[in-house]
């Protein structure tokens, strides 16, 4: 099979990324760029020779490109996913999948019909210390799991928000420090735990000029009866507080600080405390001493894909997959609703 052309739409900060993970995967190339700026497509067009557009639809039109990766604000994920099915390419695109149910809806609809691949990148699952965490998570080592919760105190100052027009819009981003910041550890937890049944969220804009919220609290209960919570603010300061994951059952706990796991430990049959971080396999002990480069996860997907494509399978992360965590999202935004 010939290598895999990719076409990047949206030139913006993420782009580097998706460049580098496309041209470090065997089969891959870099076939295009298109952003609405003709200035920043063409500047990476120069750099890497290939041709540039500033129209969606006549990028679409190149032979060469069999992928398109969508870098865009959130709003257009949609529309671009639409039109690249239609013209029979595969769809790669950023997070969040879309900011709508509908649209989520219509971008699984229109790449079933068209016969395409659709993959959302959430790169922490590529990670091989995360999917250990979710065989640990699912194998009962842990026990009756009770409470599994993610923390998320970030610090934007009111300059990022006014840097750019779309920041903390509903329009254009959908949300704020959950849509935006908060969903790749929401999607870890969704991930490791499976689907939520009922949510209680509250959302509040408290220290930014801005639409939408800076704040966020929710109150999660699990398909398996297990129960979580969810902090998210963009106001907290210092910045740089580490993001947790916490994962508690009535035999052991395993807690999750940025991208480490600190904390491992389960109950022994006679009631001791048993460190796995310490008694772990040469193999579990290698995965999560493992110092992940910063475009790992991106460049493991951009794999999948191209493997997905070749043998004719699904992607890691399928649509289906993908709007998991925008679908809990809304249902917070839609319960705070309520709550007013």
């Amino acid at each position: 099979m010939p290598d895999i052309g990719f076409g990047i739409i949206g030139c913006g900060i993420i782009c580097n990324q998706h460049v580098d993970a496309i041209n470090e995967t065997p089969g891959a190339f870099v076939a295009a760029f298109c952003d609405t700026s003709e200035e920043k497509a063409r500047d990476f067009a120069e750099t890497y020779k290939v041709p540039y557009y500033s129209s969606v639809d006549t990028m679409l039109t190149n032979k060469n490109v069999s992928v398109v990766c969508i870098c865009t604000p959130s709003s257009l994920h949609a529309d671009i996913a639409v039109a690249a099915a239609r013209a029979g390419k595969h769809v790669l695109t950023e997070k969040p999948m879309a900011i709508t149910n509908a649209d989520m809806d219509r971008m699984i609809a229109e790449c079933k019909k068209a016969g395409v691949k659709l993959g959302v990148v959430f790169q922490r699952r590529a990670i091989p210390k995360f999917k250990l965490v979710q065989e640990i998570a699912r194998s009962g080592q842990l026990g009756k799991i009770v409470l599994a919760s993610v923390y998320m105190k970030y610090f934007r100052d009111q300059d990022y928000y006014d840097s750019a027009p779309s920041r903390g819009t509903w329009k254009f981003d959908g949300g704020g420090c959950l849509m935006i910041q908060g969903i790749h550890m929401i999607d870890l937890l969704l991930w490791f735990m499976g689907s939520v049944k009922s949510v209680h969220g509250r959302i509040a804009t408290l220290a930014r000029k801005m639409e939408a919220e800076d704040t966020a609290t929710a109150i999660l209960e699990f398909d398996s009866g297990a129960l979580g919570v969810i902090e998210a603010t963009t106001a907290a300061y210092p910045p740089e507080m580490p993001h947790r994951l916490e994962i508690h059952g009535d035999r052991g706990s395993i807690l999750i600080e940025e991208e480490r796991v600190v904390r491992w430990q389960v109950r022994n049959d006679d009631g001791s405390l048993i460190d796995k971080l310490q008694t772990a396999s040469p193999e579990e002990k290698a995965i999560l001493e493992q110092e992940e480069g910063w475009n790992d996860g991106h460049r493991a997907l951009v794999a999948d894909l191209v493997a997905a494509i070749t043998d004719n399978r699904s992607p890691f992360i399928p649509g289906e997959e993908g709007r998991k965590a925008v679908d809990l999202i809304l249902e917070i935004y839609e319960s705070s609703k309520r709550i007013r």
